[in-house]
């Protein structure tokens, strides 16, 4: 898993690359991201799966436990170009009703406003 973080005015865009599985976490977390820019005071964040193809239990508890801080810092956390088959993922472990969904980085972008 690679991850990059990307700032946009007041959003904080996190781009995944890779697998999220626990045997292909090197360093840090996905979850060590987002409490590091909540640390940080950002508040708005975007999560980008575009090019995420797997997920496992502990990615499914990395975005559980981000979006818990997330929230209780009264900040938000969205998602964007997430794969049929994570969606389905998400759907089985509730996570669906959780997030909110974006097809593009520009209809995220203004979702935060």
């Amino acid at each position: 898993m690679d991850i990059k973080i990307r700032e946009l005015n007041d959003i904080v865009i996190i781009d995944i690359g890779g697998d999220i599985r626990q045997y292909e976490v090197k360093g840090d977390s996905l979850y060590q991201h987002v409490k590091d820019q909540l640390y940080t005071g950002k508040r708005n964040l975007l999560i980008n799966f575009e090019k995420v193809d797997f997920i496992d239990s502990l990615g499914v508890g990395d975005l559980l436990s981000s979006y818990v801080s997330t929230n209780n810092l009264g900040g938000k956390i969205k998602l964007m170009k997430v794969a049929p088959r994570i969606q389905m993922i998400f759907q089985v472990t509730l996570l669906d009703r959780l997030f909110e969904f974006f097809e593009d980085e520009e209809a995220a972008i203004k979702s935060f406003r």
